[in-house]
């Protein structure tokens, strides 16, 4: 990741009606990653009694709650401060990015109207979110991919059994994700048929904003390509760094 996206400064904006306050945490440290979230604020009826349990999660992290009154039963009411807010903070020339979490297509054609202005738009929600959404977002997250959310869906084990299992992926490497891969590498290859991995990585990612490792039980892209060297062929070459290794992948062919 480049030190200029480090440096974004990224406003955070949660739809707390589709978010349970237990993935907060794995949330904020995967924003992290992109930027640095210089406002962060929550939405919904906060007068309602499922509420409570967001007290201590919103101030561990300084997370400014937005009260927004649920006018219609079966609405979420929400959307429309969030995106009058999102508005706003896009004018002020505040920030460099947005991080919205939702699961709701609602919020597709905000999602649009910010990179239309330049921002850096990074979606979070849960495998249900429609494509509109995901799609209209730079780089979208599954929340199922967090830390906090593997770690409730996970059974309670034995220390035997934590020596000797690990998590199982969310899916497996599909033909669609294969075929991604492959076209990529070919997109950005050299005569010799070798793409730099991190160029690989990026591409993936502006043709399929959800694509991440971690939803197929990747920590990284390197294992996971690693684990296709039937169809891949891996080079790992000395950079002018001691110690830090240049990836490289081509297809290998039969």
């Amino acid at each position: 990741m480049s030190q200029d996206t480090k440096e974004l400064k990224l406003a955070v904006l949660i739809d707390a009606d589709n978010v349970p306050y237990s993935n907060v945490k794995g949330m904020m440290e995967e924003i992290a990653k992109f930027g640095t979230p210089t406002t962060k604020r929550i939405y919904a009826d906060w007068t309602k009694p499922n509420a409570g349990g967001w007290k201590s999660v919103l101030l561990e992290h300084a997370i400014t709650p937005i009260q927004q009154y649920s006018y219609t039963v079966g609405k979420n009411s929400s959307d429309s401060a969030m995106i009058i807010d999102a508005m706003d903070l896009l004018y002020s020339d505040k920030v460099d990015g947005f991080c919205i979490v939702s699961s709701d297509s609602d919020f597709t054609r905000l999602a649009i109207r910010l990179r239309e202005s330049g921002m850096k738009v990074i979606g979070i929600g849960e495998q249900k979110t429609p494509n509109s959404f995901i799609v209209a977002c730079d780089r979208f997250i599954y929340i199922e991919v967090l830390d906090g959310a593997i770690k409730k869906k996970l059974p309670k084990r034995t220390a035997t059994d934590t020596k000797k299992t690990t998590p199982k992926s969310l899916n497996k490497v599909d033909l669609h994700t294969i075929e991604l891969i492959e076209s990529t590498i070919e997109d950005i290859a050299d005569d010799s048929g070798w793409a730099f991995l991190g160029d690989v990585g990026n591409l993936i990612v502006k043709k399929k904003p959800e694509f991440d490792p971690r939803n197929y039980g990747f920590s990284k892209l390197t294992p996971m390509l690693k684990s296709l060297t039937d169809i891949l062929e891996i080079d790992e070459r000395d950079s002018d760094k001691k110690g830090i290794k240049h990836v490289y992948v081509r297809l290998r062919f039969s």
